[in-house]
């Protein structure tokens, strides 16, 4: 709450000699007298008179005022001590008034009274405004301007001190108070721009500088004695050193009085200024050989008043160079960092310090310090003191000590409002932290301390004014348009707002200041914003920080820059805010970057730089994601790409980070199901790219990945962390959140999970995840099967490899059939000639799908010659589906494809792999029964070679093998029209039911008679690998020799035979030697026998004449 302005006694007008500036025949102490000058020691008393009374005047100081400062003198009331008022005098009331920078530096230690009666003035305490007077005459104007001008100084809360600094003709000075933003709501039109008023908006009028400076040099002159007097003292304090206080004092008001000569006097300009390196140095001293943590003199306040006095004359003393930047941060440092009001007051207690009161004395010196700021920003047109200034007072006004911060604000707002009411502004401007600086007073104006955040709430105020003043003049006129659009929507946000709580709502100061701030500044003000969350002391300012965050990124849209170094310190601060709700604001701000689609790449690269597994801020982050439903879908898809590129890549030696890191934050945006909309909609994008992710993945462990370098430099990557169970457990996630349960549980029963991270049989889980969504999910299932058609040729092998073994498995829905042909036959055929094995696999998958559609099956009859040449192949899968789909399609094959098939068929009896084996035989067999009546003469001697074969396969060691062989042994009987006798279908072995056995021999010699040699095609089944087959062959061997004509045997030789049998006399197999040797005994005993044509021919020779 504010207190009540007091009243207090105008003294008696003085004239012009009255005053110490005024006083030409004045010389320094230590030249007329050894006294100290009874004005230069501090006003202070120990006692608070109940009503302050006029004092006496002071003995004239040496050029010690041309008027009250800019912040004027500040007066005293409380209960407390304070400082006496002295007033200085007018040189006659028909003398013109002094300027405004006169006024600046008038007064050094006294305060120009106020004339008592209320005045209009803007109140930024507690959120109370005093009204403005809408009108008046001369005086009362002039009455609103000093009041206006003066700004309450709240460092302690009991005492308020006011400094005027509005003289009688000063009415013209720029009128900045919230009256002018009540006019710019009330007359919308003063926001217009043209070409004329340009340099003149929304009320800012400016004062002439010159004429402020014209009346400093309207002041009598000092004597040239009394110039040499000034130089050679001060000279000898450079020579020397100063001891005492009374010659430091006496060596700054010195100086201070020689300035007032630099205007006139050349011998004082060619000193001053060829010593200034001197006059820093030592100043640089006397502020060091001031206590740190006390304030027992006022050699602070001297210093700031002569640094002030010679900035007036244009010479600066704290810019410029290293050593005058370096004075600058010590004299800052060592006004902002006194301890207290409170602790001060302690310690004198502790300590007295004669007659000083520490409270007075402090307020005058600080008082002292905020004139010298706002001394250099009277004729600052290129805004270069402003930006040293705020370099000096930013580490202050983030200070997390109170008195600190509230000292450095209370500063910043009087050169805010100093720099207002002087601006002439000319290009180029050096300020180039306008949104810093912005960020800083609205969270400022958000402090806990009240006070601070009412001092800010004022600077804020001025700082607006300025931005306007300053935006109209660095906008090209091709930019016209953009900031009359900037200044319609600045006053269409102050209509909406009460502009008296204006400035105590924070994120109301970013909505407003966002439409004149550049994308640089909009990046300032956020990364400013951003570094006040490391402030744990207030949690309010975390609060602020996260308001304005949100309210600056929602209205700004895309014009910012540097948003990876905005992501990046977001990442790095979530760790330090406690606050859900500040927390949440952070990700809100995340959220509104990332929904932008100019910043949506970025935002995501940058997250996706960061160490998976992702800690629990980043988690958080990618899981309460908060955007607008209409910005799910290209948030996930965005995020999608960065995966899919990764597998669109030629294969590397490692896989990229970028994989690893995409497939991490997917399943945490899954887990957060935050965007379960989109995640819906991209559901066969996201199935197909995380089943592709997972065949990239199996067997890789991190030490596969390419890690950026340094990204893991701090922490140890556990075994168990590989780039597969990142792509598995995104994938669980995605079915789970899609409500894809029984799909989730038949991968589960039938070990689908196990079968997907298996390298060789990664492709078997793929078929029965899409045969589980194909059973319970079939439109998630033609959704993904539209998507594959045109991706199926995409990436690299593995890519292609996984989208190819999903896709086949969706050819068994009926919607299949309405693929072009192109997208499914042409495909397929292409993958039949494919050099990659396990693509001639899926393409006769597909073909077997296919073939139950009716009407593919004229497209698939084309390909028959293409399957046939399968059954060569030595992959099994591929030959038992080739087989498959010839079974399908041999009834409607043609005569020379049936009768190349079944020369391959008949060279596949016996393969090693039974399957092929058992069913090359069931293809023969179909094909036998398919021939036609017109074409079995072509293929007689086919069947009739295929019996030996399957008569002694009949035996074989594997039932289903040997049940097959009777089977077609059977068909190829009846193609011959032959009826087997019984004992062929006997499933005894041959050598323990001989009789059976010699029954099927006779048989079959008598039927083949002269047809087929059945003892050669039965011996070279004697060297099979299989014993049953061997020792078949061998058997039946023997008994064909019992049941053939021995004389046409004799006639074809025995030894061919013999040596065949010979050779299995030395079978490990008893039985089979055994059965060997009968057999080998019954061909000795053939050739044993005499001939027939011999025995007869000897008879011939017996009836013939001797």
């Amino acid at each position: 709450m504010s207190e009540a302005r007091p009243r207090v006694h105008r003294g008696p007008r003085l004239g012009l000699r009255g005053t110490r500036s005024s006083a030409p025949h004045w010389h320094p102490p230590h030249l007329l007298s050894p006294a100290f000058p009874p004005a230069r020691q501090p006003s202070v008393t120990h006692s608070t008179p109940k009503e302050p009374k006029p004092e006496p005047m002071p003995l004239p100081l040496p050029h010690r005022g041309r008027g009250s400062r800019v912040a004027g003198s500040r007066v005293a009331s409380t209960s407390l001590p304070r400082a006496t008022a002295h007033s200085p005098r007018r040189a006659s009331r028909g003398a013109p008034s002094s300027s405004h920078a006169q006024r600046l530096t008038r007064r050094r230690h006294s305060s120009e009274q106020v004339p008592p009666g209320p005045e209009p003035q803007a109140d930024f305490r507690s959120g109370k405004w005093l009204q403005e007077r809408a009108g008046g005459d001369a005086r009362d104007s002039r009455q609103a301007a000093r009041a206006e001008m003066g700004s309450r100084h709240r460092i302690c809360s009991q005492e308020e001190v006011v400094i005027p600094c509005a003289s009688d003709n000063d009415s013209g000075s720029v009128d900045l108070q919230l009256s002018n933003l009540e006019n710019i709501k009330k007359d919308p039109s003063s926001l217009e721009l043209t070409d004329s008023d340009i340099s003149d908006i929304a009320g800012l009028s400016r004062e002439s500088l010159t004429e402020s400076f014209r009346h400093l040099t309207q002041k009598g002159p000092l004597s040239e004695a009394v110039v040499e007097r000034l130089i050679q003292s001060i000279q000898e304090v450079f020579d020397g050193e100063l001891q005492s206080e009374l010659e430091k004092l006496t060596f700054l008001r010195s100086l201070s009085s020689l300035s007032r000569t630099l205007p006139y006097d050349e011998t004082t300009e060619s000193f001053i200024h060829s010593h200034i390196a001197d006059i820093v140095r030592i100043l640089n001293m006397l502020v060091e050989e001031e206590p740190v943590h006390s304030l027992f003199s006022s050699m602070h306040q001297e210093v700031f008043v002569t640094i002030t006095d010679l900035s007036y004359q244009d010479v600066h003393l704290l810019f410029g160079s290293e050593d005058r930047a370096d004075l600058f941060s010590l004299i800052t440092k060592s006004i902002i960092t006194l301890p207290s009001v409170t602790a001060l007051i302690q310690l004198q207690e502790i300590m007295p310090s004669g007659t000083y009161n520490t409270e007075c004395l402090y307020r005058q010196t600080f008082q002292a310090f905020s004139e010298m700021l706002q001394s250099f920003v009277v004729k600052d047109p290129h805004l270069e003191n402003l930006d040293t200034i705020f370099k000096q007072m930013d580490p202050w006004l983030q200070s997390t000590k109170d008195h600190e911060r509230a000292r450095a604000t209370a500063s910043m707002a009087q050169v805010l409002k100093c720099l207002s009411r002087h601006l002439s502004l000319k290009l180029p401007l050096r300020f180039q932290k306008l949104g810093h600086l912005v960020a800083l007073m609205a969270l400022l104006c958000g402090d806990p301390v009240k006070d601070v955040a009412e001092e800010a709430a004022e600077g804020t105020h001025y700082l607006l004014h300025i931005t306007l003043r300053l935006k109209c003049i660095s906008y090209d006129k091709k930019n016209h348009p953009s900031l009359r659009r900037a200044m319609k929507k600045c006053r269409e946000l102050l209509e909406l707002y009460n502009i008296k709580r204006f400035y105590s709502c924070p994120f109301k100061i970013a909505q407003v200041f966002e439409v004149f701030l550049n994308s640089n500044e909009l990046c300032q003000f956020v990364m400013t914003t951003l570094d006040s969350l490391e402030n744990l002391k207030h949690p309010c300012t975390q609060q602020s920080a996260g308001e304005l965050l949100v309210t600056l990124v929602k209205n700004a849209e895309s014009r910012f820059e540097k948003v990876p170094e905005i992501m990046g310190v977001i990442c790095a601060r979530l760790s330090i805010i406690s606050q859900p709700r500040v927390r949440q604001q952070i990700i809100n701000t995340v959220s509104l970057f990332i929904s932008r689609p100019k910043y949506t790449d970025i935002v995501i690269s940058h997250l996706l730089c960061h160490p998976v597994p992702y800690d629990r801020h980043l988690a958080e982050l990618w899981r309460t994601l908060e955007v607008e439903l209409s910005s799910t879908t290209w948030i996930l898809w965005r995020l999608l790409r960065k995966l899919q590129k990764c597998h669109n890549a030629p294969t590397q030696e490692k896989m990229a980070y970028v994989a690893v890191a995409a497939t991490d934050a997917l399943y945490e945006v899954f887990v957060g199901n935050r965007l379960q909309a989109a995640t819906f909609r991209l559901f066969p994008q996201l199935l197909m790219t995380l089943l592709i992710q997972i065949h990239h993945s199996v067997g890789l462990t991190m030490s596969d990945v390419a890690i950026p370098s340094g990204l893991y430099a701090e922490q140890e990557m556990s075994s168990e962390v590989t780039p597969l169970c990142f792509a598995m457990q995104a994938t669980k996630t995605l079915l789970l959140r899609t409500l894809c349960w029984q799909e989730f549980n038949i991968m589960e029963k039938n070990k689908g999970w196990t079968l997907l991270e298996g390298k060789e049989c990664h492709l078997q889980g793929v078929s029965l995840l899409a045969n589980a969504l194909l059973e319970r999910n079939h439109l998630l299932a033609h959704k993904v099967m539209y998507l594959l058609v045109p991706l199926l040729n995409r990436g690299n092998d593995k890519h292609k490899l996984t989208s190819a073994g999903f896709f086949v498995e969706l050819l068994q829905s009926p919607v299949a059939r309405r693929l072009p042909s192109i997208y499914s036959l042409v495909r397929l055929k292409d993958w039949l000639h494919h050099g990659n094995s396990v693509f001639k696999f899926l393409a006769l998958r597909g073909l077997r799908y296919l073939i139950k559609h009716q009407e593919m099956r004229e497209g698939i009859k084309s390909l028959l010659p293409c399957i046939v040449d399968l059954l060569r192949e030595t992959d099994e899968k591929i030959v038992l589906l080739a087989i498959q789909i010839l079974l399908q399609l041999v009834e409607t094959m043609d005569f020379t494809t049936l009768t190349a098939m079944m020369k391959t068929l008949f060279s596949l009896f016996g393969d090693v792999r039974p399957d092929v084996h058992r069913f090359s035989m069931t293809l023969f067999g179909a094909s036998v029964k398919s021939v036609k009546y017109t074409d079995k003469k072509g293929v007689e001697n086919q069947v009739l070679d295929s019996l030996v074969p399957l008569l002694l396969y009949s035996q074989d060691e594997n039932d289903a093998v040997a049940e097959e062989s009777r089977q077609v042994l059977r068909i190829c009987a009846q193609f011959l029209k032959w009826k087997l006798p019984q004992e062929v279908y006997c499933k005894d072995p041959w050598y323990i039911s001989p009789s059976e056995a010699g029954a099927v021999c006779t048989f079959f010699g008598k039927k083949c008679q002269g047809k087929v040699n059945l003892l050669a095609q039965t011996l070279m089944f004697s060297k099979n690998a299989k014993l049953p087959i061997r020792r078949a062959a061998v058997l039946f061997v023997g008994l064909l020799l019992k049941h053939m004509d021995h004389s046409e045997l004799k006639m074809k030789g025995t030894d061919w035979i013999k040596n065949d049998l010979r050779d299995l006399l030395s079978d490990p197999e008893p039985s089979l030697r055994i059965i060997a040797s009968r057999a080998l005994f019954r061909v000795h005993k053939i050739g044993a026998e005499p001939d027939p044509r011999q025995s007869g021919l000897r008879t011939l020779m017996g009836y013939l004449p001797t």
